[in-house]
C-alpha cells in the first residue's frame, strides 16, 4: 500500500519579492523558521508562492533553494502544473532532477478538460517522473473538478499519492475515500475544513495559514493524527476568525500582508496581484492580535 508523501502540516509557502525580485534571503529565513516550528512538509512555487507570475528561471531556482535550504529535514513537495501537459511535464521533470521529494499538480486551468481530459493529462505527467504527484483539485480558481470516479482511475497508477482538496465539498471528499483504495490520500486545501477532512480520514492539511501560524497549524493536525478531535475541533473554532481574514482578499494578498506585520518578509506582489485595502489590512491586524500571533 501506498504511504502518504507527508502527514501533519504543509505549508504553501509565500515566495517574498524586495524591489521585483525573489527575496532568496528571506525564503531561506522563512523556511528555517517554518522546519524549526513544527512544519511537516514545505509546498513550494504554488498557489500562494505566487507560480503563475514567476519567470521559469525563478520557478527552478526556488525549488532548488528550497531543496538546498531543507537539506532532507522535511518533504519539499514541488508545485509542477500548467494547463499545457507539456510544459506540466517538463517542470515535473525538472523538479525531480533538483532534487524534490515529490509534486502537487493541479487540475489544467482554463482549458477546462473533461474528466477523460484530466485522467490522460495527470496520467502523462505520473509516468514522466519517477516522485509521488499529489493532485490539486481547486475548481474556484480553475474552473474545472475532479470527480471521486476521476480519483479513483488515476489512483490506481503507482505514482500518484492522493490529492489535495480544496473544492470545499465535503461530499466529493467522502466520495473519494470510499471509491478510492486506501493508499489514496486526501490532504484538506482550506484551512478552515482540516478538522472536519481528517475526521473523514484525510491525512492533513498544505496550509496558507501556517506562513504566520506554523507551530499551531502543526499541533492541530498532530491532535486530528491523534483522534483527539474535541480539542482539535477547540483549536479550528479559535482559528476561524484568523482564517478567514487570511481569506478576505484573494490569497496570497492577506496572508503577505499579514507577513509583513510581523516582519517575517515583505509584503511585495507581483500584478495583477496588489496590496491589500487599508480596511481589510486593519481587519488582519485585529484577527492576529485577538488570536494572540507571536511575532518570531
Amino acid at each position: 500500500m501506498k504511504q502518504p508523501l507527508f502527514t501533519g502540516c504543509g505549508v504553501a509557502i509565500v515566495t517574498p519579492f524586495h524591489g521585483g525580485c525573489v527575496d532568496y534571503e528571506a525564503f531561506r529565513r522563512l523556511v528555517d523558521w517554518q522546519i524549526e516550528s513544527g512544519t511537516d512538509a514545505i509546498i513550494v512555487c504554488g498557489t500562494t508562492g505566487e507560480a503563475a507570475t514567476l519567470t521559469h528561471e525563478e520557478r527552478t531556482e526556488l525549488i532548488k533553494t528550497c531543496v538546498a535550504q531543507v537539506d532532507h529535514r522535511v518533504p519539499v513537495i514541488a508545485g509542477s502544473g500548467s494547463n499545457n501537459t507539456a510544459a506540466a511535464i517538463r517542470l515535473s521533470e525538472e523538479a525531480q532532477a533538483l532534487g524534490a521529494d515529490g509534486l502537487l499538480v493541479v487540475t489544467p486551468y482554463y482549458n477546462k478538460a473533461t474528466q477523460r481530459g484530466l485522467i490522460r493529462h495527470f496520467t502523462a505527467v505520473a509516468d514522466a517522473v519517477e516522485l509521488p504527484v499529489i493532485l490539486y483539485n481547486v475548481p474556484s480558481r480553475t474552473g474545472v473538478s475532479c470527480t471521486a470516479e476521476t480519483y479513483a482511475a488515476l489512483a490506481q497508477h503507482p505514482n500518484i499519492n492522493g490529492v489535495k482538496e480544496a473544492s470545499g465539498s465535503f461530499t466529493l471528499i467522502q466520495d473519494t475515500l470510499n471509491l478510492c483504495p486506501a493508499g489514496f490520500s486526501v490532504w484538506s486545501g482550506n484551512d478552515e475544513d482540516t478538522t472536519a477532512v481528517m475526521a473523514l480520514g484525510g491525512k492533513g492539511v498544505i496550509s496558507v495559514a501556517a506562513n504566520i501560524i506554523p507551530r499551531e497549524m502543526h499541533t492541530l493536525t498532530e491532535l486530528c493524527l491523534h483522534d483527539e478531535f474535541a480539542a482539535a475541533g477547540a483549536l479550528q473554532l479559535r482559528m476561524a476568525e484568523l482564517i478567514r481574514a487570511l481569506f478576505c482578499e484573494v490569497n496570497p494578498i492577506p496572508v503577505k500582508a499579514a507577513m509583513e506585520e510581523l516582519a517575517l518578509c515583505g509584503g511585495e506582489l507581483r500584478l495583477p496581484m496588489c496590496g491589500i485595502s487599508s480596511e481589510n489590512r486593519a481587519r488582519v491586524k485585529a484577527a492576529m492580535e485577538r488570536f494572540g500571533v507571536a511575532v518570531p
